[in-house]
């Protein structure tokens, strides 16, 4: 799983697969997730990330969670 933030679009995406793209679905309030070729999600894109609150200006915090154990991490 990969994350990237772009801080001059303000935008969030999540790589959940190194498969590339074949289609996108726009969801309200900015969110839009692209699907590979097989259906399942590859992509998920937050526009407007840090006026929704998921990233803080200078600040990127991610956590992990399994049944087992979570993990936070900031970048």
């Amino acid at each position: 799983m990969r994350f990237k933030y772009d801080p001059e679009s303000d935008i969030l995406l999540i790589g959940i697969s190194d498969d590339p793209p074949v289609d996108a679905l726009e969801e309200p309030g900015g969110v839009i997730i692209s699907y590979g070729k097989q259906g399942n999600p590859v992509t998920i894109e937050f526009r407007n990330a840090t006026v929704k609150n998921l990233i803080k200006q200078g600040e990127v915090n991610i956590s992990f969670q399994t049944s087992n154990y979570s993990t936070i991490a900031s970048i």
